[in-house]
């Protein structure tokens, strides 16, 4: 059976500005791509932050029935909010740990509810550092900001 893979990535032109979000979904038999689909988007005025949430969001939203998958994202804000600070922030109504409310509330909830119905491995990995299926996430994060860039 084919092992199913999320790589995504947000890009953003001055923070906040432009930006855009790309998510590249690949199904693997072993080292060979059997099946693979591109997405991206973008925002007029937005952060680096929330393209990073939106590129995995719309990367599991996309997939039409529960499924195992692994997220692989260059974004640490990512992927420690959904493996670890969001458990605490639910615990405590969506506030922080110093009792403020969590910024992009609505990116991290909408992420919660899409992870929830799959079998989420998330992996972090350095941006621009060669990694291919990351870099074009990167092209189509740029790619999704490109119409909202003067």
């Amino acid at each position: 059976m084919a092992e199913l893979f999320a790589y995504t990535d947000g890009a953003c032109s001055g923070n906040p500005g432009p930006g855009g979000w790309g998510a590249l979904l690949q199904a693997r038999e072993g080292d060979s791509v059997v099946k693979q689909r591109e997405l991206s988007g973008g925002e007029a005025a937005t952060t680096n932050n929330r393209m990073e949430l939106l590129a995995a969001i719309n990367a599991l939203e996309s997939l039409s029935r529960p499924s195992e998958i692994t997220v692989v994202t260059d974004s640490a804000y990512v992927k420690n909010g959904v493996t670890g600070w969001i458990h605490g922030w639910k615990k405590n109504g969506w506030k922080t740990a110093a009792k403020k409310p969590v910024k992009n509330v609505e990116l991290w909830q909408r992420l919660d509810a899409a992870q929830a119905r799959h079998k989420v491995t998330w992996t972090w990995v350095k941006g621009h550092a060669g990694h291919p299926e990351n870099e074009r996430a990167d092209e189509l994060a740029r790619a999704g900001m490109a119409p909202y860039k003067r």
